[in-house]
């Protein structure tokens, strides 16, 4: 195992960095707010694969939780995290302070506009904004040649690489897979809230989304009915609180698929994401197929 050189100082990280692409090397980066699970040690052993040094950063970061959320409560465990993180092969982590992040006179967000008000962000409000500002930040700061995320958080991934897109910012956005439990239930740092009844009752999210999927598969095209059958199956379930969405997306663009009429003789047609959010309690699960 390789040691792993801990920065906390911002002009640290960034005068390291330069050092490395003035030596040509290849930089990977996994934003993280640490407990890592191995969906983060997924993408971070994807950077250390494909780059010449990877950075993970650990902050958790304050402006993307709303006034009723769990910040305060996130899991932390900064040994555990670097030790996982020193078995990948990563070479930094970054560890800012909020006060660095954020000083005092601290004024200057990214809006996120139409995206951020639909799926998660109607439940969460200004979630990706914040989102945004500290990733923007972290990209500034870092200055990385590609960035890695997971497609269980589609929307945030989806919001991430159009902020590239309209922000013109010279990074690679690389999408990786879901990681999974064996019972399918994707991993998560919130998934250590579940009582031992929710866990076992969580993978049918999952099974629920797959269930819609091959209802479409099998050329089903009203969505209502798909929809109506998805709902029934979920708050049916004794530890299921209350559902925020169970939508259907053109994963192009998220704009909500309301009719598949015509859909299956279209000839390009979008690929079409599945997302959904539910609560247990006071743990929020979010999950997603792509078809």
């Amino acid at each position: 195992m390789s040691e792993v050189k801990i920065i906390k100082d911002i002009k640290t990280i960034h005068n390291e960095i330069a050092l490395l692409k003035k030596s040509g090397a290849i930089t990977g980066f996994v934003p993280t707010m640490g407990f890592l699970h191995k969906g983060h040690t997924s993408l971070i052993e994807k950077s250390v694969k494909e780059c010449d040094a990877t950075v993970v950063s650990i902050f958790i970061n304050p402006i993307q939780f709303g006034q009723a959320e769990d910040f305060n409560n996130y899991p932390r465990d900064t040994k555990r995290d670097y030790n996982i993180i020193r078995q990948t092969g990563a070479q930094y982590i970054f560890m800012p302070g909020e006060s660095s992040m954020y000083g005092d006179n601290f004024k200057t967000t990214v809006s996120v506009k139409k995206l951020g008000k639909i799926m998660c962000g109607r439940y969460r409000p200004g979630h990706f904004d914040g989102v945004c500002t500290v990733v923007l930040k972290l990209f500034n700061i870092i200055g990385p040649d590609i960035a890695y995320f997971g497609q269980k958080d589609f929307q945030q991934l989806f919001i991430i690489k159009k902020m590239v897109e309209d922000l013109n910012i010279n990074i690679n956005i690389k999408e990786c897979p879901t990681v999974r439990e064996e019972d399918g239930l994707a991993i998560s740092s919130r998934n250590i809230y579940l009582s031992d009844i929710e866990r076992e009752n969580a993978p049918l999210l999952f099974k629920t989304l797959k269930a819609a999927a091959a209802m479409i598969k099998r050329k089903n095209t009203s969505i209502k009915k798909i929809k109506k059958t998805s709902l029934e199956l979920l708050s049916g379930n004794c530890c299921i609180k209350s559902i925020d969405y169970f939508d259907f997306r053109n994963r192009s663009t998220l704009e909500e698929i309301k009719s598949l009429k015509n859909y299956f003789s279209r000839e390009g047609r979008p690929g079409i994401l599945i997302a959904a959010a539910i609560r247990m309690k006071s743990t929020r699960l979010i999950d997603n197929v792509v078809i």
